[in-house]
Order: C-alpha cells, then structure tokens, then sequence
C-alpha cells in the first residue's frame, strides 16, 4: 500500500490526458515540484518537501523517476512560458470547438447527431497524431484561421509541417478526387480545395513549406484518382507511420520553434 498523501500538498494535471505534467501545489497553490511523465523526471522546487513530493506523485510514477532542480529552459522553453493561457493552442483537444458547441450551444438533434459524428473522427484521428509526440513530433488542434474555419490538426515534425482535415467515410466508398472529395452517394464537398488553401495559409502564417492532408476516417473503400499529387490521403491506422517515413527536412530547433510560433493564436490573426 501506498504511503498516504500529505494532505497539505495537492496534484493536479496539465495539458492534454496522459500528456502532461503533474504539479505538485501547497494550499495556497504555489507549485513545489512537477512531474514530467514522458521525461519521467521531478522537477524540485522546494528541496524541504522533498519526501512529501515523492510520497504525493507515487502512484502517478512509472519506474524510478529522476529526482533534482528544474533543468535550465532552453529559448523556446522561456517563449512558452512567456505565452498567457488566452493565446495558447498547445491545450487544445482533438475537436475542441465541437466540444464547446456541445457543451454550450443548443443544436437541435439532426445537428447534435452532425457534429457528434465529426467530433468522433477528429478525437480518433487525433488521438493516432498524438502518439507521434515522442517521436520528435509536435501536434496543435483545433487551430482557428481567419476566413477558413479551423485546421483539425497540424503536425510539425521532423518531416516538415502538415494540414490535416479529418473527413467522416461512414462504412461508404470514399472517392477523392482534384477538386471534390465523394463519400457515398451524398453531394460530394470541396475538401482537397479547402486543404490546399489552408496549407497555403499556414505556409504563409509560418514562413515555411506546409503539406496539406486528408484523413479518412471509417471508410469501406478509399478510392484516389491518381492525378491528386499534392495532397496526402491518409487513414488513422497508417497515418503515424506516414509520417514518420517522411523524409527529415527539419531539425530539433526548428520543430520546437515552428511549434511555438504555431501555439500562439496571434501568428493566425492576419490569415
């Protein structure tokens, strides 16, 4: 059994679920220590509450975790930390805006059943991207661009950087073509259009090549025309992979710089 937790410290998450740090807090809810779970490393504050912090993480921990001050923050670090929590994307989830209609908009039940079948998609989709964080990936949703809507994912990694627009494929025949992207026998959509203009925007919002993608989710048969080029067509179960096998283009110091300046809801006012 676990030793009991001080009841004078408390240990609350930050960042998306299983992602996150952990921080440790007094009760007046100053920070004495955090714990980085992809690190597996406490970060010490207050070298006093030493035992206390151990004994309050210890059944968050994996393992034996690193014990010891905070590591010196790099530039990027400092920038983020510099960031006010208004004008952050890092926290948002897959379908964030879904959410808020849901949670705080009245659709009626047509719509609710509409925007409950996207959230799905977006939260699988992004669900896989995710997973590629700890390979030297960074990943925003939910990115809101002036006159186009909001970018269901953006994927900033070691292959470069990439627009993602999740589309739902409900068990029918998905056909994607140049222009217009069919799903069943319901009216087909300008898709492949719409994500080129936003990966034109972000490359512009950027200053640096973006790829644009489109990810089908659920579909019973994916059909391509073979002159759509420029335009990844993914699924969730190979999307990580694909990106993955691109080849490197960026480095550590520019995947984290890139991603800053995208977490910053200002870089996407004048798009």
């Amino acid at each position: 059994m676990p030793e009991p937790v001080p009841a004078r410290l408390t240990v609350l998450p930050s960042g998306r679920p299983g992602r996150g740090r952990l921080y440790v807090n007094l009760p007046d809810g100053r920070a004495v220590a955090w714990y980085d779970r992809q690190a597996n490393r406490i970060s010490l504050l207050a070298d006093p509450h030493r035992e206390a912090v151990l004994a309050a993480l210890r059944p968050y921990l994996t393992g034996a975790p690193a014990v010891g001050p905070p590591p010196v923050p790099t530039a990027a670090a400092l920038r983020r930390l510099a960031l006010p929590p208004d004008r952050d994307l890092a926290p948002n989830r897959p379908g964030e805006a879904l959410l808020g209609e849901l949670a705080f908009g009245s659709p009626g039940g047509r719509e609710r059943h509409r925007i409950r079948q996207a959230l799905g998609v977006q939260q699988r989709m992004g669900d896989r991207l995710d997973g590629l964080e700890g390979g030297g990936w960074r990943i925003l949703h939910c990115v809101p661009v002036r006159g186009l809507g909001r970018i269901d994912h953006l994927v900033i990694g070691p292959g470069g950087v990439f627009c993602v627009r999740t589309v739902a494929g409900r068990r029918q025949r998905v056909v994607v073509g140049d222009l217009l992207i069919g799903v069943g026998r319901s009216e087909p959509r300008p898709e492949p259009r719409w994500i080129r203009r936003a990966a034109a925007a972000a490359a512009g919002a950027l200053g640096t090549p973006v790829g644009a993608a489109l990810a089908v989710v659920d579909a019973s048969r994916l059909d391509v025309a073979p002159t759509v080029r420029d335009i990844r067509v993914l699924e969730p179960a190979t999307a990580p992979a694909a990106f993955a096998a691109a080849p490197a283009t960026l480095k550590p110091p520019e995947v984290e710089a890139l991603f800053g300046l995208a977490r910053d809801i200002r870089t996407w006012r004048g798009w």
